[in-house]
């Protein structure tokens, strides 16, 4: 069986060359290999054509028989890493907390320890008869988190 620190040790370099980050990595017990890439600019066809191509050179299908497939992150698909989050500033997100509160808000700022998601909110404010919309900044980790994904808008 092909292992996924194989995979990474062949992807990483061609990621770079791409100037694209890699998302995710699964080697199913069948040897269906799935990479998922993400780029702070999108992801092209050409560049996940050479990149599955570059990943099927090194690896004998003589010795071992696999299926790869090389895909960008989706629209609509959870953000998972750090980086998807920093690359989506200034997006709304829909995310929902490990302990099943929903928040929707524009995501302000990101690191790789958490974010700040800016929650609209309507509250009274003393003295005047109509509630007014205050944008609140919640700090939440990764770990609060069990999905987030960004919310699509059409014109």
């Amino acid at each position: 069986m092909i292992s996924k620190e194989a995979i990474l040790e062949i992807v990483t370099p061609l990621l770079e060359k791409e100037n694209l980050f890699l998302v995710d990595v699964s080697v199913g017990a069948d040897n269906k290999i799935i990479v998922t890439v993400d780029g702070d600019k999108g992801v092209s066809i050409d560049s996940c054509v050479s990149i599955s191509r570059g990943i099927e050179n090194p690896l004998d299908r003589d010795r071992e028989d696999f299926e790869l497939e090389v895909t960008s992150a989706g629209l609509g698909q959870p953000l998972k890493i750090p980086r998807q989050y920093i690359k989506n500033i200034g997006q709304e997100l829909d995310v929902v907390l490990k302990t099943g509160e929903k928040i929707k808000g524009v995501l302000n700022s990101a690191d790789n320890t958490g974010f700040v998601l800016g929650v609209s909110k309507k509250v009274n404010i003393p003295g005047s008869k109509k509630k007014q919309e205050v944008v609140e900044p919640i700090q939440l980790t990764y770990q609060q988190v069990k999905s987030a994904k960004v919310v699509l808008k059409f014109k």
